[in-house]
């Protein structure tokens, strides 16, 4: 299958919810729930949950964990369309990265990540079954599913500057991301989109309930590539607006 793992990843990356499958203490039976996601530089998956929450106790008590990325929806033949079973375990982590990615993603999440009961999690991917289609069907392990981390120190420390800088002072060239280069709704309107974060292969809009994944040609590695990634978008945006 042609570059999977950037297919796998872009679906994690990409999607703002996951099913979360756990195990029941005791009679061992899966337990599945929605949860909110964001991703980490790698493309890890974050989690935000309650230690009141039926899957935190789970995880308390066996931390393997599966997350399904549903890619297939509003397509009308939905077996068509990519989806991504993550495997891995949940470790609690309350680090600065994770709670700001995840809070950039879902800002509504501020209201309650300070209670006593809600902790962050990040997943240390193992493995992930990829499902792009009939018979495009593969098994990819966790090293080849992730993207090398070699870079995320650099990123932890320019990504917040370039997303405010984007927001601030960009804002037409993430409104012409959406409209022309990713299909956003209401495409004549146009307005509204803010950039949540940025990653080595790419960046996330968001619009009221919707979410957009920009993809760059190329990953990026520091603040320079990054500038310029966006500014060769953003002229391609312009030039189909044209």
């Amino acid at each position: 299958m042609t570059n999977s793992p950037a297919l796998a990843r872009n679906l994690m990356r990409s999607h703002e919810t996951a099913a979360l499958a756990t195990n029941l203490p005791g009679d061992g039976h899966p337990y599945a729930s929605l949860v909110l996601v964001a991703a980490d530089y790698d493309a890890a998956p974050i989690l935000l949950i309650s230690d009141l929450a039926e899957h935190s106790n789970n995880i308390a008590a066996d931390d393997r964990v599966s997350l399904l990325f549903d890619g297939t929806r509003g397509l009308a033949g939905p077996l068509t369309g990519a989806r991504l079973s993550v495997q891995g375990r949940a470790m609690r982590d309350n680090c600065g990265r994770l709670r700001r990615r995840f809070l950039a993603r879902h800002e509504d999440a501020a209201d309650y990540a300070d209670f006593a009961d809600f902790g962050f999690y990040h997943v240390a991917v193992e493995r992930g079954h990829l499902v792009a289609g009939f018979g495009k069907i593969e098994w990819i392990d966790g090293a080849d599913l992730l993207f090398p981390s070699a870079g995320a120190a650099a990123f932890d420390a320019l990504e917040p500057g370039a997303v405010s800088h984007m927001n601030e002072d960009h804002g037409d060239a993430i409104q012409d991301y959406a409209q022309y280069l990713l299909g956003g709704t209401n495409r004549d309107a146009g307005t509204g989109w803010t950039m949540t974060g940025c990653d080595p292969e790419g960046c996330d809009l968001r619009r009221g309930g919707e979410v957009l994944r920009l993809g760059f040609d190329t990953p990026v590695n520091d603040g320079d590539s990054l500038r310029g990634a966006l500014v060769a978008l953003a002229r391609t945006a312009r030039a189909n607006a044209s």
